[in-house]
């Protein structure tokens, strides 16, 4: 009988030990949340100072520099990808030094022909009725990167350099000429010609035109 009682008491001072365990650690979470809390707050904002959220503010004035008069006829356009290496500081200190980044550039180019430059000689009739038409060369107008599309794939930084801030525009203004230079090796402007006497053809046929000859434009004619 005696044992009983004392195996209550001991289960009954094991509760009451229990019940105040969980009381200290309630209380002890509930005194952590607000520092844990500040904690989050203060690595967001730690985060924030170093990797800021870039801002863009336009100025709103603008200015018109000059305004043409186009008539070009764009008969293709290509779209490239080519990948640019920029380096500067390269060489036995390059290590401290250096700086090299890896740019993955996509572009566009869009070549045709510029009808501002036909004159009225360009363009004659025989006695039965045939058109020669002479087309000035296919040219290239336009030569653009995507920015949404090309990115600094990977850069390595000197030890002892922040880095060279106009490396990734040389890199840029290299990629476009390198994809102005792949699109003329592909033949971008031999397509752009025979698409530009295709459109053409076309025209003069729906105005009853039913022979028309594209004349060569000869070397040094304006």
């Amino acid at each position: 009988m005696r044992s009983t009682q004392i195996w209550v008491a001991i289960i009954g001072l094991i509760g009451v030990l229990a019940l105040g365990v969980l009381a200290v650690l309630g209380a002890v979470r509930d005194t952590t949340r607000p520092v844990v809390s500040l904690a989050n707050e203060m690595g967001t904002q730690v985060a924030r100072v170093f990797s800021p959220t870039p801002t863009v503010i336009p100025d709103p004035v603008t200015i018109v520099r000059e305004i043409r008069e186009l008539a070009r006829l764009e008969t293709i356009q290509y779209t490239l990808e080519k990948v640019i290496t920029a380096e500067a500081g390269q060489g036995p200190l390059g290590f401290l030094f250096g700086d090299r980044l890896l740019l993955i550039a996509h572009g566009s180019v869009i070549a045709g022909v510029d009808l501002s430059r036909v004159t009225p000689q360009d363009v004659r009739f025989d006695e039965m009725g045939r058109v020669y038409f002479r087309l000035p060369p296919a040219e290239i107008f336009v030569v653009t990167l995507d920015n949404d599309h090309s990115y600094v794939y990977d850069r390595e930084v000197g030890l002892l350099t922040r880095g060279n801030i106009s490396l990734e525009s040389a890199a840029r203004q290299a990629a476009e000429e390198e994809i102005r230079k792949a699109a003329l090796e592909d033949g971008i402007l031999e397509q752009a010609q025979v698409n530009a006497e295709n459109v053409l053809y076309r025209l003069l046929r729906s105005l009853r035109y039913s022979d028309i000859i594209f004349v060569e434009w000869q070397e040094g004619e304006p």
